[in-house]
């Protein structure tokens, strides 16, 4: 599904057409593979996607012949973390995990009650600290 979604892939801008083609792609582990890599390096994307551990000791084990390891940036890495934490929040909400809703535009809404929750709690928490 790597591909197909990446071909549908649109990033509005304020004036003009819509981008196809990001700057960086932020994946997990699962997304490191040959054919994702490549598609990504045809497009001219950035790729940061960590290695598994069993690719890395696969590509030692070959030596001069396993190639050079794959340019990963650690900051850039670190900021998939913060949305994996956000997508996650969101996901407590029973209605956004679950998608009761048929509608996109109704489900974008639940999505945007459920944010705007947890920004109240997390408000009212950081006034009731001292």
């Amino acid at each position: 599904m790597f591909t197909p979604l990446m071909g549908d892939l649109r990033l509005p801008r304020t004036a003009g057409r819509s981008r196809t083609r990001p700057d960086r792609l932020l994946g997990d582990k699962a997304y490191s593979n040959r054919a994702s890599r490549a598609h990504l390096r045809r497009r001219k994307i950035k790729a940061t996607i960590a290695q598994p551990r069993d690719q890395r000791e696969h590509r030692r084990r070959k030596g001069s012949a396993g190639g050079r390891p794959p340019a990963f940036d650690r900051v850039a890495y670190r900021g998939r973390n913060t949305v994996e934490r956000a997508i996650n929040l969101l996901k407590q909400n029973r209605a956004v995990a679950t998608r009761y809703d048929k509608r996109a535009a109704i489900y974008d809404g639940t999505v945007q009650v459920a944010s705007i929750r947890i920004w109240l709690r997390d408000l009212t928490r950081s006034k009731n600290t001292p």
